[in-house]
């Protein structure tokens, strides 16, 4: 075993592999993009929020029909809806009085398939 020559900060370990670990770490994502996804994931996190997303997968829906379809009280699903919204994974527009939602982009509608995907293989 020899000591890690990655990074001055690091403990005074041992490893098996130094290179292996330096090659490793330069390939991991910046710290903002890694504190965005498990943002995204902690929204995701949530029964409902999640259903909410699976129906926006089906189609745009407005606040009320999400409300029906969920069987939730109108203000809690504006609640998900604002906190989606603010994960960049939903969008809106307005019509009248009418808030139409949809997911925000494919990339949404494919993470939700690959989640289920990978439970549903087990």
């Amino acid at each position: 075993m020899k000591k890690c020559p990655c990074d001055s900060d690091m403990c005074e370990e041992l490893c098996e592999h130094p290179q292996t670990v330096c090659q490793v770490q330069s390939e991991l994502p910046p710290e903002e993009e890694v504190r965005q996804v498990t943002e995204m994931f902690r929204v995701l996190g949530d029964m409902n929020r999640f259903k909410i997303l699976q129906a926006l997968s089906q189609r745009e829906l407005c606040v009320c029909d999400i409300a029906a379809v969920l069987q939730m009280a109108q203000s809690a699903v504006s609640q998900q809806l604002r906190l989606l919204r603010g994960a960049r994974l939903v969008k809106y527009r307005k019509e009248g009085t009418l808030a139409w939602y949809s997911l925000n982009d494919d990339y949404v509608a494919i993470l939700l398939q690959h989640g289920m995907n990978y439970i549903r293989q087990k």
